[in-house]
């Protein structure tokens, strides 16, 4: 806080006074003298006028906006890319994309992305570049069941354990860590019998059901699995109502890999994990079928086939 020096006030009783006849004649000289304190004196050398400031050079003209990019254009898919130079901020859609130091960034399309995502560069000169891509259809896998959909949502009872569970889940997939794994190309966190695919889904009587939103592996109960990427632990609970113990990794730049019903959880939170680094064991904790590994991945609020980043298994 800066504090303020009070002053002294002064108070001049001259100024007050009444100045006799007599004493005005010799005052006007003086008061004559006091009306030329802007002329120079005589033998006082002229003062050197303060030089000009240079006027600050304009700034160099940005070059043409281009942007570089390759990944998987498709539902389920992702970009990595390079913005414009210039680049202050970056939009998919009107969603933030995430920009690093030397412009390298992640972009990512849900399972039911349209057919035209658009990127939309902010540049320091005031100027938005944009680039359209063209986003390829998947053909999912559907399955039209001749039954209705079962009615009636979760019990209050069950809600009152989830709720919280829910809000960790939704908490831990918005930190931030700086990880930068989303840099790397990723490995499969355990090979084995894919049991449920990503983007698979239930009609029933032509009512739609919740698709499937991760990839599932299933080559044993209590075998490890491992890091698909570099990232940070941001969550790891035991006995969740669904997930079972769950683990949930930020590889950065908002991209996120969540793994479910372990038997074991190795790693805890806060954890720094490198690619290839074991993290658990199978199981089928939580509300799951069967021993198997629900690996699912996020972008933002965009739900991503693990597939698209590893390719298929040797």
């Amino acid at each position: 806080m800066r504090l303020a020096a009070s002053a002294s006030l002064a108070v001049l009783a001259a100024g007050c006074a009444v100045v006799p006849q007599a004493d005005r004649q010799q005052a006007a000289p003086q008061q004559a003298g006091t009306q030329q304190l802007g002329v120079q004196q005589a033998g006082t050398p002229a003062a050197t006028p303060a030089p000009a400031p240079k006027p600050a050079p304009a700034p160099a003209a940005l070059p043409p906006a281009r942007f570089t990019y390759a990944g998987e254009l498709t539902q389920g898919g992702w970009i990595r890319g390079i913005a414009p130079e210039g680049t202050v901020s970056l939009m998919l859609d009107g969603e933030p994309v995430p920009v690093a130091a030397d412009g390298s960034f992640l972009a990512a399309f849900d399972r039911d992305a349209g057919g035209i995502a658009t990127l939309a560069a902010q540049r320091s000169d005031g100027a938005t570049a944009t680039q359209a891509l063209t986003i390829a259809p998947r053909d999912w896998r559907i399955e039209h069941i001749n039954a209705a959909r079962r009615t009636g949502g979760p019990s209050e009872s069950f809600m009152q354990r989830r709720r919280p569970e829910l809000e960790r889940i939704y908490g831990a997939r918005a930190m931030r860590t700086g990880a930068q794994g989303w840099r790397q190309d990723f490995i499969w966190p355990v090979k084995g019998r894919i049991s449920g695919r990503f983007g698979s889904q239930r009609i029933y009587r032509g009512e739609p059901g919740s698709y499937h939103t991760g990839l599932d592996i299933a080559p044993g109960a209590g075998t490890a699995y491992v890091a698909p990427a570099d990232g940070v632990v941001v969550l790891a609970a035991d006995d969740f109502s669904l997930e079972g113990n769950l683990l949930i990794i930020d590889h950065g730049n908002g991209l996120n890999s969540a793994f479910l019903h372990s038997q074991r959880l190795d790693v805890k939170q806060g954890d720094r994990v490198t690619q290839g680094q074991q993290l658990g064991l199978i199981g089928s904790s939580g509300r799951a079928t069967g021993p198997h590994l629900h690996w699912s991945l996020m972008w933002g609020k965009a739900r991503l086939d693990p597939l698209l980043f590893t390719g298929p298994q040797n």
